[in-house]
């Protein structure tokens, strides 16, 4: 799979000054957690999941997380699990190409008894999402995330989502983090990405966010995202991926604040049509925050909806100016330090401070790819919503 691999070839050759890189489930953990891209959730329970996810792929989507926890009644569970092997089963017999499988589990039993249950079928699955995790809790999940490693003879990826109570609380995060760093460190050749549970956050003080505002506009939220990256997220070679919160809108609302998106980028074309449509369906707040979220060192998105899914992956591919800083700052003649003009001619690039950002910007480029010179997001949104 690749990114935008949707997009008709020609298309792609119009946009892109380096294609975005294939990889599959087999891939160096590196690539695959920075090309998770939007992970879409869905829950376990729907009866067409095999249908919907070969749907979704062909859309471009590249990661799903099939739900057996907050997304589904209690008393549903067993229910979903039955209808998972079904759909996995079904999924395998069709063959073909479908997204990074991960199953968002409820206890750690259900690792190891679902790796069974879906005997050969289990081909098809990357890993499993941990809910709630913190060092107690986490150290079971991920112990049976061995053991299944083990009996199936597969590697299994595990994403823990960061979302409990004591990851909040200021008299006890410190601690929390302290023990999570230990756990995930200890387990780092299992652990993909980490997750943040923003909505688990704002429930512990009855705080919904509206389409109007991001996530960075919740204080609370705001705190919990930057001591999580001040901890995990360090480029160091300590660091883990840390993925961007849910945006949890979709339908129209009614607006309180003016649009956030811009005219100018949209003037050519049809793209004043696209602006409106993104404003409709509150895109432009999603937009904001997708940009937020990797000046902040988060990278790729948790997703409820499929219209989510082109705005996260048309943000994240690297433009041309970016792409041009990282290479310059990385030549092996810079290896000893300076300053230097950027070839645009509107920064400094200061070789040993921007080297981690450079490496940071080349490893997104392998996996969604260079836009060319004269390309922006506008561009690559269009490109997506034509060919859907």
């Amino acid at each position: 799979m690749r990114h935008f691999g949707q997009v008709p070839p020609a298309v792609q050759a119009r946009l892109f000054h380096q294609q975005p890189c294939e990889f599959d489930a087999g891939s160096p953990a590196r690539m695959l957690a920075a090309g998770l891209g939007a992970t879409l959730y869905s829950p376990a329970t729907r009866p067409r999941l095999a249908d919907d996810v070969v749907k979704q792929a062909g859309r471009g989507v590249v990661s799903m997380v099939l739900c057996l926890e907050d997304s589904i009644d209690d008393a549903d569970v067993e229910a979903a699990e039955a209808n998972l092997v079904r759909q996995f089963t079904d999924l395998d017999a069709r063959g073909g190409e479908v997204p990074l499988l991960f199953i968002r589990v409820r206890f750690p039993e259900q690792i190891t008894d679902l790796v069974k249950r879906l005997g050969p079928a289990g081909r098809l699955l990357t890993g499993f999402v941990l809910p709630k995790f913190t060092e107690e809790r986490g150290v079971p999940f991920l112990e049976a995330l061995a053991t299944a490693e083990a009996a199936c003879g597969r590697r299994l990826f595990a994403m823990p989502v960061l979302e409990s109570p004591e990851l909040l609380y200021l008299e006890s995060r410190t601690d929390t983090l302290v023990g999570i760093s230990r756990t995930v460190d200890k387990y780092r050749d299992r652990v993909l990405a980490l997750r943040l549970g923003v909505t688990d956050f704002c429930s512990a003080y009855g705080l919904r966010r509206s389409p109007d505002m991001t996530a960075y506009d919740v204080r609370i939220v705001t705190s919990v995202i930057a001591d999580v990256v001040n901890v995990l997220g360090r480029s160091d070679g300590t660091g883990f991926t840390i993925t961007g919160p849910v945006w949890e809108y979709f339908p129209t609302q009614e607006r309180m604040f003016k649009p956030q998106l811009r005219r100018s980028p949209f003037l050519e074309g049809r793209a004043e049509e696209l602006r409106t449509a993104l404003i409709e369906h509150d895109m432009d707040g999603l937009l904001r925050e997708i940009e937020l979220d990797r000046a902040n060192g988060l990278l790729g998105k948790t997703c409820i909806h499929p219209s989510h899914v082109l705005p996260v992956h048309a943000l994240s591919v690297v433009s041309h100016e970016e792409y041009s800083d990282a290479c310059d700052l990385l030549r092996p003649e810079r290896g000893g330090g300076g300053v230097l003009r950027s070839a645009y001619t509107n920064k400094m690039n200061e070789v040993k401070p921007h080297r981690a950002w450079a490496e940071r910007t080349l490893q997104r480029a392998e996996v969604f790819g260079v836009a060319k010179e004269d390309i922006g997001f506008v561009d690559l949104l269009r490109a997506g919503v034509a060919d859907s």
